[in-house]
C-alpha cells in the first residue's frame, strides 16, 4: 500500500493532485487544514492537507475519468456534510477532536514504551481488559525490536474494541518485523489505520435515480434497533435539504406505536404514508407512488429463529423489482458480536443488503463495525448516533472510526 499527503490552495485542488499521481482507485483517507508556519505566517494562507492511499499493485493510470470523479465527490460529500445532513458534521467534528487527541495519547505511550526503559505499569495508562494487564507484564520483556511492541500495544487496543482476532491478525500483519528505529513510529500506526479505513470501504448511500423512477428502499432487522427513528432522518434528509419527494411506507403492523410513531414523522414532514399488509399491497403502493423520487419501507422486526416471519418479508421485497430496490440491514453497534453474526445469517440469503449502524452514541467498542463488514462484504452506508431527527446520521466516516479503534475504546 500506498500513502501519500498533497497540499493545495483548495479541497478540490489537493484531491485533484492525489488522483492524478495516485489514479482513480486511491481512497481519501483525511482531510485537513493546515496553519502556515514562522515568521512570515501572517503573510501567508492556510492550506488543505488530503492524504491518499492506494494498493501498490494498482497502476495509477486505470481507470482515472471514471474512478477519481466518484471518488472527490464521495470524498466531498463524506467530509463537508458526512452524505446526509449538515448538522451531522458538527458532531462529526467535536467526536474527531476527541478520537485525535487519544491518537495522541497513543503515540506518547509507544514513544515512551520503545524509547525508555520500561516503566512500572501503573505508570502505562493502556486501554485493555484487566484480565490481559498480567499478560502485557510477562510479555513486555520478552519484546526485542519496537515492531513487537507496537504489535502488542495495538493487539490489545484492538482486543479492548471486540475486533475478532482474525482480522486483527490481518491489520498488523508484518508489523512485528519493524527495525528498532524511532522514526518508523508514525509510519506503522499510519499503515495500520490505511488498513482499516481500506477494509471498511467506500460508503454506499442512497442515490436518486434520474428519471421517473423511484428508489425503494427497505429497511430490515431485528427489533429495537432504531428502524422508523432512522427511517424518518432519512426521509427529513432527503424531503428538506435535497428537496425530494418522498413517501413512507409499512408493513410493521405487530407494532401499532411504530405505524403511529410514523404517521407522526410523516404529518410533520408533510408526506404521505401508506400501511401494507402483504406484497400486493406493496406491489399497489409503488405504482399509486411511482411518480415520487423515493419510497422509505419500515418493516418489522423479524427474530432470527422465526423462518416464517423471514420468508414474509422476503416476498415483500421480491415483489418490488430488482433494479428499483435497495435493502439496508439496520444493526446496533451495542449488540453482541455472536448475536450479530446471527441476524447477517438470517438475511444473507433474503437480498443484497448494504449495512447501516445504530446507537454509536451508546458504545465505546466499534470493533463490531469492521467484523460485521469483513465478515459479510456488504458495504457500509450510514452511522446514527442519537434520537434527534433530522440530526445525528451521517454517511460512514471511515477516518473516524479508524481513529477510534486505533486511539479508543473506552
Amino acid at each position: 500500500m500506498i500513502i501519500k499527503k498533497f497540499e493545495a490552495a483548495t479541497e478540490i485542488d489537493a484531491i485533484n493532485k492525489a488522483k492524478e499521481e495516485l489514479g482513480g482507485s486511491a481512497v481519501i483517507m483525511n482531510i485537513k487544514t493546515t496553519k502556515p508556519k514562522g515568521i512570515f505566517r501572517i503573510f501567508r494562507k492556510p492550506l488543505v492537507e488530503v492524504t491518499a492511499a492506494v494498493e501498490e499493485k494498482t497502476s495509477a493510470k486505470e481507470d482515472v475519468t471514471e474512478n477519481a470523479t466518484r471518488i472527490i465527490e464521495e470524498a466531498l460529500k463524506t467530509q463537508k456534510d458526512g452524505g446526509a445532513s449538515i448538522a451531522s458534521a458538527v458532531a462529526s467534528k467535536r467526536r474527531s477532536s476527541a478520537i485525535e487527541q487519544k491518537l495522541d495519547n497513543l503515540t506518547d505511550m509507544l514513544e515512551k514504551q520503545i524509547v525508555n526503559e520500561p516503566k512500572e505499569s501503573s505508570e502505562i495508562k493502556v486501554d485493555i481488559p484487566e484480565e490481559v494487564k498480567e499478560e502485557v507484564k510477562e510479555e513486555d520483556s520478552k519484546h526485542k525490536n519496537q515492531g513487537s511492541k507496537i504489535q502488542h500495544l495495538l493487539h490489545n487496543k484492538f482486543i479492548n474494541n471486540e475486533i475478532n482476532e482474525k482480522y486483527i491478525d490481518m491489520l498488523l500483519e508484518d508489523i512485528e518485523n519493524v527495525p528498532d528505529k524511532k522514526e518508523t513510529l508514525d509510519s506503522v500506526l499510519s499503515k495500520v489505520y490505511q488498513r482499516i479505513v481500506l477494509k471498511l470501504g467506500q460508503p454506499e448511500i442512497i442515490n436518486l435515480e434520474e428519471g421517473n423512477k423511484p428508489r425503494i428502499c427497505f429497511f430490515v432487522g431485528s427489533t429495537g434497533v432504531g428502524k422508523t427513528t432512522t427511517i424518518a432522518k432519512i426521509a427529513a434528509v432527503f424531503k428538506l435539504e435535497k428537496k425530494a419527494k418522498v413517501a413512507l411506507i409499512t408493513s410493521d403492523t405487530y407494532r401499532i406505536a411504530a405505524i403511529d410513531q410514523l404517521k407522526q414523522y410523516a404529518k410533520m414532514l408533510e408526506m404521505p404514508i401508506r400501511v401494507v399488509y402483504t406484497p400486493k399491497d406493496m406491489e399497489e403502493a409503488v405504482k399509486d407512488y411511482y411518480g415520487y423520487d423515493l419510497l422509505l419501507v419500515d418493516t418489522a422486526g423479524r427474530s432470527p429463529r422465526n423462518q416464517e416471519q423471514c420468508d414474509e418479508l422476503a416476498d415483500l421485497i421480491e415483489c418490488v423489482d430488482e433494479e428499483l430496490r435497495e435493502v439496508y440491514l439496520v444493526l446496533s453497534a451495542t449488540t453482541k458480536y455472536k448475536d450479530l453474526k446471527q441476524i447477517v445469517e438470517t438475511y444473507k440469503d433474503m437480498s443484497e443488503y448494504r449495512l447501516l449502524f445504530t446507537k454509536l452514541d451508546e458504545t465505546g467498542c466499534y470493533g463490531n463495525i469492521l467484523n460485521i463488514r469483513l465478515d459479510t462484504g456488504a458495504p457500509i452506508s450510514y452511522t446514527t448516533s442519537g434520537q434527534d431527527v433530522p440530526k445525528d446520521i451521517e454517511t460512514l466516516n471511515a477516518q473516524e472510526i479508524a481513529k477510534q479503534l486505533i486511539g479508543g475504546g473506552e
